[in-house]
C-alpha cells in the first residue's frame, strides 16, 4: 500500500520590481499551500520583496536581461548561473508569473532547459512546448487577481480564511525613527518619473498636509535622499535612505495614511494595512496596477494624452495628470481615509474581479496612443 502522493516542490517565478513581488503574494501563498517547498526566483529589484513574503522557502534571484528599465546583458555566464541555480533546487512545477503585456516565453526555456518539467504561464503567444499549461488571462483583471487565477488553474486555491490580500512578514517596531504621534507618511519617488509628482509639487503637499495639522513622515531610497530633503525641509521628518524595505514596511504599518505614487511602496502599504491616496498616472491602467485589497482614493487625471501609453518621462508639459492635482484634493483624500469614511478595510471575493474599497477623484482612462518615450516590457 502506498502512501499519498508527496506535494511539489515549486518555483514561483516573478522577475520584476519589489512592487511586482508584492502583487505575487497571494499567488505566492497559495502554491505554498499546496506544495512541500516554495522558491520565488526574482530580479535584483524584487528580491528584498520577496524575502518578506509568507510561504516562501528560499529566495534565487536571476537578473534577467529582457526586464527592467535597465536590463542586464545576455551573457553565457549569467544563462549558466540561473540554469545551475534552479536544477540545483529540483522542482516539480513553476509557474511564471508576468505582467498583461509581457511574455513568459524566455524563461519558460530557461525552466526547461534546467529540468523543470511542468510549466504554466499566461501567455497570449503560443508557447509550443514551453508550457504545459499555457493559460488565458481575464480581461481587465487586476495584476494580483490574474496570479491567483493562474495559481487556481495549476491546482493551488488559496487555503480556507485567506483573504486575498497582500500581506508581508509582521513589520518591526519604527517609533524609534517616527515618533509616537500619529502621522501621515509622503513617499514623493518612483522609479520611472512619469509616475511620481515633481519635486516642487511634492514639496507644496508636505507643506499643505503639514499647515493642515497632520505630522508628515517623508520616506524614500538612499539614491532619494535629495529628494526626501528638499520635500520634507521645514514642514515634515525626513527619513530619506535609513530604511530598508522591512523597516520601511514598519514605517508604513505605523502610518495614519500613505500618500504615494505607483510605485512598490504603494504596494507595501497595501500589505501592511495602510490606506493609500494613491497619486496614480494615466500611463498605466489602474484598473491593474492600483493599491490592491485596502481603502483608497485615486488622485490623478486618467484621462489625459499620456494614457496607457507606459511613459517612462511625461510626455506633456507640465506633468499635468499628478502636478494638476490640487492641495485640496490631497487633503480631501486624506481626511476621508484617515476617517475611515471609505467603505470598510474588505477584500476581493475569489471569484471576483478585484474592487479594493475606493473613493475615486480621477476619471477613467481613455487611451490615446503611444507617445515618444515610451518603455516597451514596463515593469510597475
Amino acid at each position: 500500500m502506498t502512501g499519498a502522493p508527496r506535494p511539489p516542490r515549486t518555483l514561483v517565478v516573478r522577475l520584476d520590481s519589489a512592487g511586482d513581488v508584492l502583487l505575487a503574494g497571494p499567488a505566492v501563498r497559495a502554491v505554498a499551500a499546496g506544495s512541500s517547498y516554495t522558491a520565488l526566483l526574482c530580479g535584483p529589484q524584487g528580491a528584498d520583496a520577496g524575502a518578506l513574503l509568507p510561504g516562501v522557502d528560499d529566495v534565487l534571484v536571476y537578473d534577467a536581461p529582457w526586464v527592467g528599465l535597465d536590463p542586464a546583458r545576455v551573457t553565457r555566464e549569467a544563462t549558466r548561473q540561473v540554469l545551475d541555480t534552479v536544477r540545483a533546487g529540483r522542482f516539480d512545477r513553476a509557474l511564471i508569473l508576468v505582467s498583461y503585456h509581457q511574455s513568459p516565453l524566455p524563461v519558460a526555456l530557461l525552466l526547461k532547459l534546467a529540468g523543470v518539467a511542468w510549466t504554466a504561464a499566461d501567455s497570449e503567444d503560443y508557447p509550443g512546448s514551453l508550457l504545459d499549461l499555457r493559460h488565458h488571462r481575464l480581461p481587465h483583471r487586476h495584476e494580483a487577481s490574474a496570479a491567483l487565477d493562474l495559481a487556481r488553474a495549476c491546482g493551488f486555491p488559496l487555503p480556507p480564511g485567506d483573504d486575498r490580500a497582500l500581506r508581508v512578514a509582521t513589520p518591526p517596531d519604527t517609533t524609534a525613527l517616527t515618533g509616537g504621534e500619529p502621522y501621515v507618511v509622503l513617499h514623493p519617488g518612483a522609479a520611472v518619473p512619469a509616475r511620481a509628482w515633481s519635486p516642487d509639487r511634492a514639496r507644496r503637499a508636505a507643506a499643505a498636509l503639514a499647515a493642515a495639522g497632520h505630522r508628515v513622515v517623508v520616506t524614500g531610497g538612499p539614491a532619494e535622499r535629495e529628494l526626501t530633503a528638499r520635500v520634507a525641509a521645514g514642514h515634515a521628518l525626513d527619513l530619506g535612505g535609513t530604511t530598508g524595505l522591512r523597516q520601511l514596511a514598519g514605517v508604513l504599518a505605523g502610518a495614519r495614511v500613505a500618500v504615494v505614487g505607483n510605485t512598490g511602496p504603494a504596494h507595501l502599504a497595501a500589505a501592511v494595512g495602510t490606506p493609500v491616496a494613491s497619486l496614480f498616472a494615466p500611463v498605466v491602467p489602474a484598473e491593474r496596477w492600483g493599491p490592491y485589497g485596502v481603502p483608497h482614493v485615486l488622485l490623478g487625471d486618467q484621462r489625459e494624452g499620456c494614457a496607457d501609453s507606459r511613459a517612462r518621462n511625461c510626455p506633456l508639459p507640465g506633468h499635468p495628470c499628478l502636478d494638476g492635482v490640487g492641495d485640496a484634493e490631497v487633503l480631501a483624500a486624506v481626511a476621508m481615509l484617515a476617517d475611515g469614511t471609505t467603505s470598510p478595510r474588505t477584500h476581493p471575493r475569489p471569484n471576483a474581479s478585484p474592487s479594493p474599497p475606493t473613493a475615486s477623484l480621477s476619471h477613467p482612462p481613455t487611451g490615446t496612443g503611444r507617445p515618444p518615450g515610451t518603455e516597451r516590457g514596463a515593469s510597475v
